[in-house]
């Protein structure tokens, strides 16, 4: 008798997920609380692991598909028998289709009766570079052949008796306009919008559409910050820490929201209430290979400058490495992004809704400023902020951006911050 299981309750009220990638195959043996699956939720990527030991008989759903919580996805054998082998045709990917326009041309101009539609050469079926090269000189679509190989690998003979038996339309025989679009074709790759990338999207989708995004740009002299950074960068190579500029911006910011609290607010769509926050999660964009991830520092206003830099490194190497849990990722309350390290004079960014506002820190270079009437040589940088201006007015953020200025062109006015 199969035994079924379902999607379970990954936490925080989430409702479904999407399949990453199947870490098993049907057929396979696995043990008890071994990953059998990659899912993502709009919080966090995990693995399921398998409550039985067993054989897994059937999976159900593919990678990129959106399964319920407590929907059936795998399903075990108790025997132990190995489930019947799954078609060629059910691991593969559609074929990309030729226009119809340009079939029907070339079906009119060469007499063929099969649809050229099937001129694909799917990367995902088992077949050798050179079994490939003939079924594309033969016009042979790969999807279309049950491989006899091993695994169902295709093999040159499944591709001449497919030909021999009717199938495919030689390269050579299509006309020009069909040759140039099947070159079009072997030249690109189609791969899944999905993982990752897809939940992001989505978020960001979400909230230019929830927020009303507005930004704010200004310019502010970072001489007095590098002098800090380079008179405590040896304390903190003495207590095994990298100091960067983001843990004493991130200590301005904090100074600056404690007088403008609205910003550090979200807006409860629900039930149209405004939240102010009296706490202060700093939440830190983390670019990845899959992605950009936004880990939060917890209480980042009661923690020193070597702290947090400890912290944003640790949370960063675990965004980096696919590692965070869903507690690293929610709770924040203001969000810091930063690209100085890659150049650019600013971007825009959106909002980290539901929070109501984010921070661009840029890259810090000198240039030529007047300050007493005198041309001089300072360490300058531009901040760009983007806000929610449902909640937030123009002239807050202005004001909030002068505050914080303020700040880090004289950062020993936030010693007489508490907790700072």
């Amino acid at each position: 008798m199969a035994v079924e299981f379902r999607l379970p309750d990954i936490g925080e009220g989430i409702a479904e997920g999407e399949i990453v990638q199947w870490l098993v195959k049907p057929g396979d043996s696995v043990k008890e609380d071994q990953a059998l699956v990659e899912v993502m939720t709009d919080k966090v990527t995990a693995e399921i692991p398998s409550p039985y030991t067993g054989v897994v008989a059937e999976l159900r759903g593919k990678a990129g598909e959106t399964v319920k919580v407590g929907s059936v996805i795998v399903v075990f054998s108790e025997t132990g028998a190995a489930p019947a082998k799954e078609t060629q045709a059910a691991s593969v990917t559609e074929p990309v289709k030729i226009p119809a326009a340009v079939a029907s041309e070339t079906l009119a101009a060469n007499g063929h009766n099969k649809s050229i539609a099937t001129l694909a050469y799917d990367s995902k079926v088992l077949a050798a570079p050179a079994t490939r090269k003939m079924a594309r000189e033969l016009g042979v679509s790969l999807n279309a052949l049950q491989g006899t190989g091993p695994k169902g690998r295709i093999t040159p003979t499944d591709v001449q008796n497919f030909k021999q038996a009717g199938g495919g339309i030689p390269r050579s025989n299509l006309n020009r306009l069909a040759r140039i679009e099947l070159e079009r074709i072997e030249r690109e790759e189609r791969v899944p919008f999905a993982g990752l990338r897809k939940k992001i999207a989505e978020h960001l989708v979400h909230a230019k559409q929830v927020a009303p995004h507005f930004a704010y740009v200004e310019e502010v002299e970072m001489t007095a910050i590098c002098s800090v950074k380079d008179q405590l960068a040896p304390l903190a190579e003495q207590r095994g820490v990298k100091l960067t500029y983001l843990p004493l911006i991130m200590k301005a910011v904090i100074a600056a929201l404690k007088e403008y609290p609205v910003l550090n607010s979200s807006l409860d769509d629900a039930k149209q209430e405004l939240v102010y926050k009296k706490h202060f999660h700093m939440g830190v964009a983390v670019a990845t290979a899959q992605g950009l991830i936004v880990p939060v520092v917890k209480f980042a206003d009661q923690k020193s400058v070597f702290e947090l830099a400890e912290e944003i490194k640790q949370l960063s190497d675990k965004a980096r490495a696919g590692k965070l849990t869903l507690d690293e990722l929610k709770g924040g309350t203001f969000t810091l992004t930063s690209i100085g390290s890659i150049g650019g004079i600013f971007g825009v960014p959106i909002i980290n809704h539901p929070e109501v506002a984010i921070m661009g820190i840029n890259k810090i270079e000198k240039r030529p400023v007047v300050r007493d009437n005198q041309v001089v040589i300072r360490d300058m940088m531009y901040l760009s902020m983007s806000c929610d201006h449902r909640v937030v007015d123009g002239a807050e953020a202005a004001l909030f951006m002068k505050r914080l200025i303020q700040f880090l062109e004289a950062p020993v006015a936030m010693l007489l911050e508490p907790s700072l």
